[in-house]
């Protein structure tokens, strides 16, 4: 099926992030006058009106707007449009309706009409809304006057005719001589597509040109709220600045809130709204889902109560409870609830579209294309249905294997190579994670992974994006990165997928015992803590940049540790303070204290009381004992990491020297010193290099004192220490795959098994793709008699398509003969044969498996 769901500002489509939040529309005004573009300092009284006092709307100067109305003559449509507006605005809903009437009936196509339909349409009269939406609309064929084109096309938005909204409001902007309303418009309508780089883009144009416009400050919050949430928080305070009531604004910031677990903070925003409009409904449908998420019922059906009597057609409510609890992992029920929303509005396409998006995240793929196919059928202008409908079809062609409690689904191409890694690994991570935190999880566990990331992030949020993410989980669900996109992105993008799949399946155990109810920095905690147990180096490269965070005074205090996770700036820093975190509460109140806390969060109780219940303590009191951890722990590092002031980066050798020696704890002095000599290849750089690296043992990349002892060694011939250093140096680095190349390769040549071991295994689990080092690793297998290794590392190779496929043949049935594998040991000598028919290896292999089936009892 081919789906076209592009809205295109010109004949360009153009990439779209996601934004799966509340989308509100934000006042926008369009009044039938022939604008003029005016300054950014030209006050309201002196522009025309309706322009004046729609600009003072958007400014938040409400009472200058209403005083700019009254002025006008009583059967001015144009002042009945600004006043019923500010009547709905405060929730005086049927006085505005007494006023937009009358002016509606006398100008059908004025400002008053639009006005009239969008009113009846909040309030759930689609019946008296069609008409009056639908006579706007159809101007749009004959109308040359900007203004009226762009209230039909607000109006072919309401009616679900996104491309029609699209090309009336480009036309509309056309000869807008520059009037911001037309461009804010525009703006809400890609929003609402999740459109978010055209929404940005239009709400910018806005802010140019009138910085004071406050619904596009707004706008340009929600644009950016999943991508830059900062920066989402402080466009929506600017605002604020212009307009204290801008309920858009406010319930950004709420939502926001909600994310950072901050409910009382999200609480207040809500009420500022309130205060304004008591029978907002976006605003008492989020109150509804808080009621609902924190459990309590009675709160939740009053809130949903007081809604469905302004409005006894506002699916909304169920919708909005629906997306909360979803944020909150609670997918299960976000189905159920996405499905209260449907029945009260059957042709709702975004209820369709979230009620998949939650279906996926419980598992069900059926029934999410399901609703998909249903929500793109009434609207295929939605982004993000598009793009989960084409992901559901690349996913089809899945390779998919099926093990115990656990399903893996790859990429046919990479499936003979993945199998044999990460469904193992999937068993071996749920069996010990199970036992350790005594809970078996509901399965089968999905687990889905991805050569390319923009379709891991479409299967995550629906849209291109989640730069720096690898691998997400929803209780029954994973998704990761395949080991293939941190190749094709280079060097500096590699990771340790295994690391990814262990830390999710984490995520399983914690999410399930807590009936979805963990808190970030608990669950994030616990899996980057379970990593680092399961090996030690997947959880060393963050030590370094933790310590320089402490000296700095970077770190987070853990009341904001669950809002670090949305930032940017801390997202990294959050994640490992946690494991921290989490590591101090092990050794003070022990594992079994861990477990008590998951479990009281599945049993209702949220933040310090699951805490206070479990521990015996708050977050704030848990900082003091915390940061005594943290100095135990990282005091000495932090020490060793600590700059001195007054040497010079290119200071020279013997400045260096006698630096180090005047401060001998200095990671840094003696690292510098070591590669000063090292430039220059001098033995002497071994003595400040290893205290470096006895100062900080963690220290890994090319720069770290292990690898540069490494090539140095080699440059100075001692191939033998070179080896030493980089297995020193990749017991610390779970992502040098070019160390551990260089060291397969010197191992090799000076016949270090050992060494070799450390480097094949490292090569093969961050490139599984690598046939020399699945050869190298299997060879070593056969060795130590380690036959079903040397199987399955042979079995790979010959997969990848190796040079010399006779002798792949030929090892992987040697390794079959050794464990006894007669038939299909004679397969591959077959198959060898038939590639090199003189290959006297496959000859010997022929005639040895012959012999051994002879010597068998029938």
């Amino acid at each position: 099926m081919i789906y076209n769901r592009t809205l295109m500002r010109t004949g360009t489509p153009r990439g779209l992030p996601l934004r799966p939040l509340v989308v509100i529309f934000l006042g926008v005004c369009l009044a039938a006058t022939d604008w003029s573009r005016p300054s950014a300092q030209q006050s309201e009284q002196q522009q025309p009106f309706p322009r004046s006092a729609w600009t003072a709307v958007a400014h938040g100067a409400f009472t200058e707007a209403e005083s700019l109305a009254r002025a006008r003559p009583a059967d001015d449509p144009e002042a009945a449009a600004v006043l019923g507006h500010l009547a709905a605005r405060r929730g005086e809903y049927e006085e505005a309706l007494k006023i937009l009437q009358p002016a509606a009936s006398n100008a059908p196509l004025s400002t008053a009409a639009l006005e009239l339909g969008l009113l009846h349409q909040e309030l759930g009269r689609t019946d008296a809304a069609t008409p009056l939406l639908v006579a706007l609309m159809g101007q749009a064929s004959t109308a040359r006057d900007p203004d009226l084109l762009a209230r039909a096309g607000r109006a072919a938005q309401v009616l679900g005719r996104a491309q029609d909204a699209n090309s009336i409001f480009r036309s509309a902007n056309v000869g807008a001589n520059g009037y911001p309303g037309i461009e804010a418009a525009w703006g809400n309508l890609f929003l609402e597509k999740f459109q978010e780089a055209e929404a940005v883009r239009s709400f910018q144009s806005v802010i140019k040109m009138d910085p004071r416009w406050a619904p596009a400050h707004a706008g340009l919050a929600w644009a950016l709220a999943d991508v830059d949430p900062p920066a989402a928080a402080a466009a929506a305070m600017k605002a604020l600045e212009i307009d204290a009531t801008l309920d858009s604004a406010h319930l950004l910031l709420a939502q926001l809130d909600l994310d950072n677990s901050r409910p009382e903070a999200a609480r207040e925003r809500i009420d500022k709204v309130l205060a304004l409009n008591p029978q907002h409904l976006d605003a008492r449908g989020l109150l509804a889902a808080m009621a609902y998420v924190k459990g309590d019922r009675a709160a939740y059906e009053a809130e949903v109560a007081r809604v469905l009597a302004i409005n006894p057609r506002f699916g909304e409510v169920y919708r909005a409870t629906a997306d909360l609890t979803a944020r909150n992992y609670r997918f299960d029920e976000a189905v159920t609830l996405a499905r209260e929303a449907i029945k009260m509005n059957p042709d709702s396409a975004r209820a369709h579209a979230e009620l998949g998006m939650h279906l996926l995240r419980t598992g069900d793929e059926a029934e999410a294309r399901r609703a998909l196919e249903r929500s793109f059928s009434a609207d295929a202008f939605n982004r993000v249905t598009y793009n989960l409908l084409m992901m559901l079809d690349k996913l089809e062609k899945f390779t998919v294997v099926e093990a115990g409690d656990v399903v893996v689904k790859m990429d046919p191409d990479e499936a003979p190579v993945l199998k044999e890694y990460a469904v193992p690994l999937a068993q071996e991570a749920l069996k010990v994670l199970s036992a350790k935190y005594q809970f078996k999880p509901k399965g089968p566990i999905l687990i889905e992974i991805f050569p390319v990331h923009d379709d891991f992030a479409v299967r995550n949020l629906g849209l291109p994006g989640m730069i720096g993410a690898l691998g997400a989980c929803f209780g029954r669900v994973i998704t990761m990165d395949s080991p293939t996109v941190a190749l094709k992105a280079g060097p500096e993008r590699q990771f340790a997928w295994q690391a990814t799949l262990w830390h999710e399946i984490a995520h399983v155990i914690t999410l399930q015992m807590s009936q979805q109810r963990v808190p970030r920095w608990l669950t994030e905690g616990i899996s980057v803590y379970e990593e680092a147990l399961a090996r030690p180096e997947w959880g060393r490269d963050m030590e370094v940049p933790f310590a320089l965070a402490l000296e700095q005074g970077k770190t987070l205090e853990l009341t904001d540790l669950n809002a670090g996770f949305t930032s940017p700036e801390t997202i990294a820093l959050a994640y490992f303070q946690a494991s921290v975190l989490v590591e101090h509460i092990v050794k003070t109140y022990g594992e079994e204290k861990l477990g008590t806390l998951l479990r009281s969060y599945g049993e209702g109780v949220e933040g310090d009381a699951a805490l206070t219940k479990t521990l015996g303590t708050s977050m704030a009191q848990l900082q003091t004992s915390f940061d005594k951890h943290v100095d135990g722990r990282f005091g000495a590092l932090r020490a060793a990491l600590r700059p001195v002031p007054g040497i010079k980066p290119d200071s020279s050798a013997t400045e260096l020297k006698a630096a180090s020696a005047l401060h001998p704890k200095s990671y840094g002095l003696h690292l510098a010193y070591g590669k000063a000599l090292a430039s220059s290849k001098d033995k002497a750089a071994f003595e400040p290099l290893e205290r470096a690296a006895s100062l900080v043992p963690v220290a890994s990349g090319d720069g770290s004192p292990h690898a540069v002892m490494a090539e140095l060694a080699e440059q100075l011939g001692d191939e033998h220490r070179a080896a030493q250093e980089y297995v020193k140096l990749l017991a610390n680095d779970d992502t040098g795959v070019a160390p551990a190349r260089r060291l397969a390769a010197l191992a090799d040549k000076i016949g270090d098994e050992a060494a070799a071991l450390v480097a094949y295994q490292r090569i093969v689990e961050i490139d599984p793709s690598d046939a020399a080092a699945h050869t190298g690793l299997g060879r070593l297998a056969m060795k130590r008699a380690q036959h079903d290794v040397a199987v399955r590392e042979f079995t790979v190779a010959l997969a990848l398509g190796p040079t010399d496929r006779a002798a792949a043949h030929c090892d992987l049935g040697e390794s079959l003969l050794a464990k006894g594998m007669k038939t299909e040991a004679k397969r591959e000598a077959l198959a060898a044969l038939e590639i090199a028919p003189s290959f006297e290896r496959a000859q010997e292999l022929l005639l040895k498996s012959i012999q051994s089936g002879q010597g068998q009892r029938p």
